[in-house]
């Protein structure tokens, strides 16, 4: 039997990984996608059963920022997903072809998996004056697109300049950048935004895709909900001292050494959507906050824009703010609340009144 012609069970089993190993690798996806563990035995006997996917991905106006994050998942490895997972069948950063042989190889893949295939893309597409402003072999990035898109079963956008425009948008955005879900209409498309996206998020996505046959439910933004249901302010470790009242004035103070809510620095966690308290970057070792700074919201639409990486959320400024506003307001009232409280018991405790 050819190699392409197994399915995935049968290559895993040719390669001596065994069905234990293959259930702990389901089940490590299956908590990242936040499906129950009820379900794992019918995701690893669908995966089982599934033949290698052919993915093509396309990189348009981006930094290769989305790029690295992707190459330093490890649940699962981007190695673990390419050799035995999927085909990577077009990305001209990790291809050894170049040139005509790299978008022959590409275009032979459409082919033989018309309407099967799946599309990842990197970075926003121009519109101005016909997107001659990016092009790649002689094509602009919008023909690129639309061409690639036609038999796609489905396109998964990486990053936020290709979810939303991201930096290539920003203003005075000189080539009309917008992200891909503006220009392709007709098929099924989910966006992982952030600056870069969380590496674990892609390749999850990508595995329930190859398990299910379908992209995961996703939120009003086209964001999957296994992953940007909850905002960064839900899930932070700094979120105690918010509610107490306790915020660091300056990257510098007590309460900045301390480890106190960056609200009044700027942090943006309230109002944006994503997992990065719980997964963290560079496997799992840590994360904007954790490092001290306060989130800047990049997966959320126009976050270059705002202007206020380091201003207090305001009203009229961000949308939800005036309720943010309210919240933190009354955080200090529950912190000073808190601090009387404190006082209170201590003099009890030393036989004060």
């Amino acid at each position: 039997m050819k190699e392409h012609e197994m399915t995935l069970g049968e290559e895993l089993r040719r390669q001596g990984i065994t069905r234990r190993s293959f259930l702990k690798f389901c089940a490590a996806v299956a908590s990242s996608m936040a499906i129950p563990a009820s379900m794992v035995p019918a995701m690893a006997a669908s995966l089982a059963q599934a033949r290698r996917q052919s993915v093509i991905m396309m990189a348009y106006q981006e930094c290769t920022g989305c790029l690295e994050s992707l190459t330093r998942s490890f649940a699962p490895t981007v190695e673990n997903l390419i050799f035995n997972f999927i085909s990577l069948d077009f990305q001209h950063t990790l291809q050894a072809a170049a040139g005509d042989q790299a978008v022959e190889a590409m275009r032979q893949a459409m082919q033989e998996n018309w309407g099967k295939y799946l599309v990842l893309v990197d970075g926003s597409v121009p519109l101005k004056d016909d997107g001659i402003y990016s092009v790649s072999h002689g094509q602009s990035h919008l023909e690129s697109i639309r061409e690639v898109a036609e038999g796609a079963a489905a396109i998964v956008s990486l990053g936020t300049c290709a979810s939303f425009g991201g930096i290539g948008a920003a203003r005075p955005d000189p080539t009309g950048a917008v992200g891909i879900d503006q220009i392709i209409t007709d098929k099924p498309i989910l966006n992982i935004p952030g600056c870069p996206p969380l590496p674990e998020v892609i390749t999850g996505v990508i595995t329930s895709f190859l398990a299910f046959g379908a992209l995961p439910e996703v939120d009003s933004l086209k964001r999957p909900k296994a992953f940007f249901g909850d905002t960064i302010h839900d899930r932070c470790y700094r979120r105690a001292f918010y509610d107490r009242g306790l915020f660091a004035d300056s990257f510098d103070d007590e309460g900045a050494r301390k480890g106190y809510c960056l609200y009044r620095l700027g942090c943006k966690g309230p109002i944006t959507h994503n997992a990065c308290a719980t997964l963290k970057f560079n496997q799992g070792v840590s994360w904007p906050i954790q490092s001290g700074h306060g989130c800047i919201g990049c997966s959320e639409p126009n976050f270059w824009d705002k202007d206020s990486f380091y201003k207090p959320l305001s009203a009229g400024q961000w949308g939800s703010a005036e309720g943010i506003a309210i919240a933190a307001a009354a955080g200090v009232a529950l912190g000073a609340a808190s601090a009387v409280i404190s006082r209170r018991n201590q003099d009890k405790i030393s036989g004060g009144k």
